[in-house]
């Protein structure tokens, strides 16, 4: 069943494409897509990245103060209190009750304002813990998420919820993507609260400035798929466009570019120059195995979309971050 739409892709008239988050990994990643292929889009599109610092939507009167300002067509919505395992497995309330009320902010006043088209951002921790792989968007449902970081991965998959209730009772246009594990230049690079791969090259950079070993958490055994985020923020544009159905579409990797996270860290300590020692941290916790997910809806939807090979990706993205180090997010 397709969510409603009365704009095709071809429409000419103006659209103001709110991107919520958008000053974050993601919106840099379609920032930077939207930028590089101008013959592609319109040039009458209004793109506003909003940052955290002109709204925050954790409150439902600021959050509609940007609709009033901006009074957007169409929106992405990337907006989230994220984290890396550590600080999920600390907060789990404070990860469910803050994303919650910003997608339910979000997600009012897109109805309110009567915008045509909502694509949210999705996790692959919504899917069950216990689940035969690999994951594909039928699963969301079978079962709990792993409890490692529960709080955030059920406020996503309400969100999913949600969007499908809005389009049951008003009709709305609202979507859902699940990416996977994502990366890229303005990542958060914290060694703690971000996620797998900065946080890798955090340590590795400071492993090399301090002539140390390179200490990675965990016994590196898990496996995962990873995106680049300009990779990722072409999808998404792909997703506003072209992309309609109810049921979230996943955006990752194939099956076969699963790697290790100690694979990850040996590609970091390549693409760093590091010449040091690398070692596994066995006493630190690995969380969830493995979250393998099929692509193939999106290879049948979108069969020539080529992804930037993982090599390739994290050379670029240790080079971004060795070159900002002073202004990146850490």
């Amino acid at each position: 069943m397709s969510a409603t739409n009365n704009n095709t892709t071809s429409t000419k008239s103006k659209r103001v494409i709110l991107v919520t988050g958008g000053t974050g990994l993601v919106g840099h990643g379609i920032k930077q897509h939207v930028q590089s292929h101008p013959e592609l889009y319109s040039q009458e599109d209004q793109w506003v990245y909003l940052s955290s610092k002109e709204a925050n939507l954790l409150k439902k009167k600021e959050t509609r103060a940007v609709f009033e300002k901006y009074r957007p067509t169409h929106v992405i919505h990337l907006a989230a209190m994220v984290g890396g395992l550590f600080s999920n497995m600390k907060r789990k309330l404070e990860f469910y009750e803050a994303n919650s009320k910003i997608n339910s902010n979000v997600l009012a006043c897109c109805r309110e304002f009567k915008v045509e088209k909502c694509v949210s951002c999705l996790s692959t921790c919504i899917f069950p813990d216990k689940i035969e792989y690999p994951l594909t968007e039928a699963k969301v449902h079978l079962g709990p998420p792993h409890p490692s970081n529960e709080g955030y991965a059920y406020a996503k998959r309400m969100l999913e919820v949600q969007s499908r209730l809005y389009h049951d009772q008003y009709g709305c246009n609202f979507v859902s993507v699940i990416p996977t594990n994502i990366f890229g230049p303005h990542d958060n690079f914290n060694v703690e609260d971000g996620h797998v791969l900065p946080g890798l090259m955090h340590k590795c950079y400071k492993a090399m400035k301090n002539n140390t070993d390179f200490v990675v958490w965990g016994s590196g055994k898990p496996l995962r798929q990873f995106i680049y985020s300009e990779d990722l923020g072409s999808l998404m544009v792909w997703v506003l466009d072209s992309y309609n159905e109810l049921e979230p579409i996943i955006l990752s990797v194939g099956e076969e570019d699963e790697i290790s996270i100690a694979d990850a860290a040996k590609l970091v300590v390549e693409g760093m120059g590091f010449k040091g020692n690398l070692v596994f941290d066995t006493s630190k916790a690995d969380g969830q195995y493995k979250k393998t997910a099929s692509n193939d809806k999106l290879k049948s939807l979108n069969p020539t979309f080529k992804f930037t090979p993982m090599k390739e990706a994290i050379t670029k993205t240790v080079k971004w971050f060795v070159e900002n180090y002073e202004t990146a997010r850490k």
